[in-house]
C-alpha cells in the first residue's frame, strides 16, 4: 500500500524526467488498490500536442490499464495544480481523490485561479488534498525557469 508521500515522490520523479527532455517538469501518477497503475509526465514538445499534460498522460494510462474510462477508486497526484482543462477531464474520469503538491497561481483550476472541481452545479465531487512536497515542486519548476531566461 503506497503511501501520500511516496506517490508524491513517484509524480515528482516524472517531473524530473520532462525537465530532463526539455518539457516543463510537471508529472503525475495514479494510484488504484495502494499500487500505482499509470504515470504521467508533461510531452507537450514532444508529442506536439496542447492535450498532452502530466494529468492527461497518466488518466489516458490509467483507463487503459483498468479497461474503462470511469476511474472510479483512483486517486490522480501531481505536482501542479491542474489547469481547467485537466480538472475537466478529472471529473469526466469520476476520481475519487486528487492530491496535488504546488498551487499554481496563474493556471491553477483547483482553487487558485479557478475552482472547476466540486463546483455545486457539476455531477461530480472528489476529495482535493494540497501541499505534499509543495516546496520540492516549486523548486523544480523554478529552477526550471531559471535556466531558460
Amino acid at each position: 500500500m503506497i503511501s501520500d508521500l511516496d506517490a508524491m515522490q513517484a509524480a515528482l520523479a516524472e517531473a524530473q524526467k520532462a525537465a530532463a527532455e526539455g518539457e516543463v517538469p510537471i508529472g503525475a501518477v495514479v494510484v488504484y488498490g495502494g499500487e500505482v497503475i499509470a504515470r504521467g509526465q508533461n510531452r507537450l514538445l514532444r508529442n506536439v500536442d496542447p492535450t498532452a499534460h502530466a494529468e492527461i498522460i497518466a488518466l489516458r494510462e490509467a483507463a487503459k490499464v483498468l479497461g474503462n474510462y470511469r476511474l472510479i477508486g483512483c486517486t490522480l497526484y501531481v505536482t501542479l495544480e491542474p489547469c481547467a482543462m485537466c480538472a475537466g477531464a478529472m471529473i469526466h474520469a469520476r476520481l475519487d481523490r486528487l492530491v496535488f503538491a504546488a498551487a499554481d497561481p496563474k493556471a491553477g483550476a483547483c482553487g487558485s485561479v479557478l475552482s472547476v472541481l466540486n463546483h455545486p452545479q457539476l455531477n461530480h465531487q472528489m476529495q482535493v488534498e494540497q501541499g505534499i512536497l509543495a516546496d520540492e515542486a516549486g523548486e523544480l519548476l523554478r529552477s526550471f525557469f531559471r535556466e531558460r531566461r
